[in-house]
Order: structure tokens, then C-alpha cells, then sequence
């Protein structure tokens, strides 16, 4: 390879659309906006989702649903993690370096999902009714 051979693979260059420059261009006169209207015009368009005047799609529809951005610091742990991970006290600190709940969450919660034959001590780490009966008959305890 020499310094003056080197050139741009095939397709990389190509030569950059000038409009309004004539007929023999191909895009002379109307320079490729058709003929009359707001899209023709320099500076005349719509915004997104304008429909001509009639109500938007948008605005026709009703509004449903919320989702609370607390939600984003809330997680679960089930019984079966909980037997799993095999360690007789357990908080949200152990939870998060064993990656059982991601390093955002601020609230988790046992749920009654899988079984549990270990005594496990929870601190600061809420449960579901069924989940806390099963704890406990395990012989483990909850802490807030």
C-alpha cells in the first residue's frame, strides 16, 4: 500500500444533493418540495402528531394509567432465594452483594414463593403475612 494509492472504499463518498441549480440537475425549479402548500414553503411545517386542525390522536384518546417512580427502589426476595443464599442473619447490605436486589433498592420484601427449612434472622427487611408465618416456623425472626 502507498500514500498515493490510498482512497475511500466504494459507496463511502458520494456527491452531496445540490437542489434549486437548474434543470439539468434534476432537481431544478421546485427543487424536489412539489408544487404550492406548507411543505413547500421555507420555514412552514407541523409539529409532531398535527393532524390538519382535527383533534390529534393524542388528544382523543384518554388518559390511562400511573406508574409511581418509587417504584424503582422497591424489590422482592422469595423463601427460595432466602434458603439459597443459606446464612442466618440476613439484611438489605448482604442482599445486595450476594445481587439478590440491585444496588438502588432502598425497600425489600419477603414473599411466600418457594419453601424455607433454615432459621434466617431479617433486619430491616419487610415480609408478606404467609412469608413471616413460614419464617417463624422455621424457628427465624423479622426485625424492622
Amino acid at each position: 500500500m502507498e500514500l498515493n494509492t490510498i482512497k475511500p472504499s466504494q459507496g463511502a463518498k458520494h456527491a452531496k444533493r445540490r437542489v434549486g441549480r437548474g434543470i439539468g440537475s434534476g432537481l431544478g425549479k421546485t427543487a424536489g418540495r412539489g408544487h404550492k402548500g406548507q411543505k413547500s414553503r421555507s420555514g412552514g411545517y407541523h409539529k409532531v402528531g398535527f393532524e390538519g386542525g382535527q383533534m390529534p390522536m393524542h388528544r382523543r384518546l384518554p388518559k390511562r394509567g400511573y406508574k409511581s417512580h418509587l417504584l424503582q427502589f422497591n424489590d422482592e426476595v422469595t423463601l427460595s432465594s432466602l434458603e439459597q443464599l443459606g446464612l442466618a442473619e440476613v439484611d438489605l447490605l448482604i442482599l445486595k452483594s450476594a445481587g439478590l436486589v440491585g444496588h438502588m433498592i432502598k425497600n425489600v420484601k419477603v414473599i411466600n414463593t418457594g419453601t424455607l427449612t433454615i432459621a434466617v434472622k431479617l433486619t430491616g427487611i419487610a415480609a408478606t403475612a404467609t412469608a413471616k408465618t413460614i419464617i417463624e416456623a422455621a424457628g427465624g425472626s423479622i426485625a424492622a
